[in-house]
């Protein structure tokens, strides 16, 4: 593979996973299509943990969160992006010469992924494709047409057979 217009010596490659079975088969594209096994290559694996919500004293019924069940949900957010970098890392464990990064931050996925793409000094983003309609698109975004307008990397969709 060549980056600008120079065999590579190594290759940054983002690839943002979120559990789904459309992010896992956008890593293992990569690895099988994007990077050379006779180079040294990174793979940073990038996981946009939801912001917390906002729990206020009571919700509309009245009802008072303890902290207990507070603590409760954030363990759980925390089980979720571990087992998430856990399905990543078993699809990498076969390859050796790739270096792994986690890069794992809070916030809206879409922010975070091109910010992080950025700050990390990507030289390509890979994101699979939930592929979703015209309508639901349009009603619920897009965070893949997101990064290609925004990130400032090439960014590669893959979509899953």
């Amino acid at each position: 593979m060549e980056k600008n217009g120079e065999a590579a010596a190594e290759w940054r490659v983002a690839v943002a996973v979120d559990g789904s079975e459309e992010s896992m088969h956008a890593l293992g594209w990569s690895l099988r299509n994007v990077l050379s096994a006779s180079a040294k290559n990174t793979v940073v694996l990038l996981y946009a943990r939801p912001p917390p919500p906002i729990y206020p004293s009571t919700d509309t019924s009245g009802y008072l969160f303890s902290d207990e069940e507070i603590t409760t949900m954030e363990q759980y957010n925390k089980e979720v992006e571990n087992s998430v970098i856990d399905k990543a890392q078993t699809i990498l464990k076969n390859h050796d010469n790739i270096k792994v990064e986690k890069r794992i931050a809070t916030g809206d996925a879409r922010d975070v992924i091109c910010d992080t793409v950025d700050r990390v000094g990507a030289d390509l983003l890979v994101m699979g494709s939930h592929g979703y309609g015209f309508v639901k698109r349009a009603l619920l975004g897009s965070v893949s047409d997101y990064c290609i307008h925004h990130a400032k990397c090439p960014v590669l969709i893959v979509k899953r057979p």
